[in-house]
Formats: C-alpha cells, structure tokens, sequence
C-alpha cells in the first residue's frame, strides 16, 4: 500500500509541475506587480480558456498532492 501511495505522489508531483509551468504569468515586470495586488483586490477576471483549465487542474492535483502526503505518513 505504502509503495502504491509513492508511486501516485510522484505521478501527481510530476504533473503538478508540468501544469504550472503551463500556465502563463500574471503579471510582467514592475508594473504588474504593482497592479497585480489591486486586481487580485478588486477581482479582475484574467483567467480565459486554456488558461483557466489549467488553473482549476492545479487545484485539484494540489490537493490530490496534499492527501497523498498525508496517507503515505498514515500507512
């Protein structure tokens, strides 16, 4: 059971990393970070298409990461 856990950890890891470096940036240079807070703030949809795909996959290969972890240190 332990080697099936670490065996989909680093399925779900690998992905993970494949699916954020997929994703385009948020923001460019100083000025993006200057504004980026104030979007984040006030709600501005950035994310179209593709882009939120990959957002909402992150989600979930996160938390599939997550619980993963958590079962490996439980069995």
């Amino acid at each position: 059971m332990h080697t099936l856990f670490t065996v989909l950890l680093i399925i779900v890891a690998i992905a993970l990393i494949v699916v954020v470096l997929l994703q385009s940036g948020k923001s460019a240079g100083l000025s993006g970070a200057i504004s980026g807070g104030a979007e984040q703030l006030f709600g501005k949809q950035k994310a179209r298409g593709m882009d939120l795909v990959l957002h909402r996959t992150t989600i979930v290969l996160s938390v599939a990461f997550f619980v993963l972890a958590l079962a490996i240190t439980k069995f």
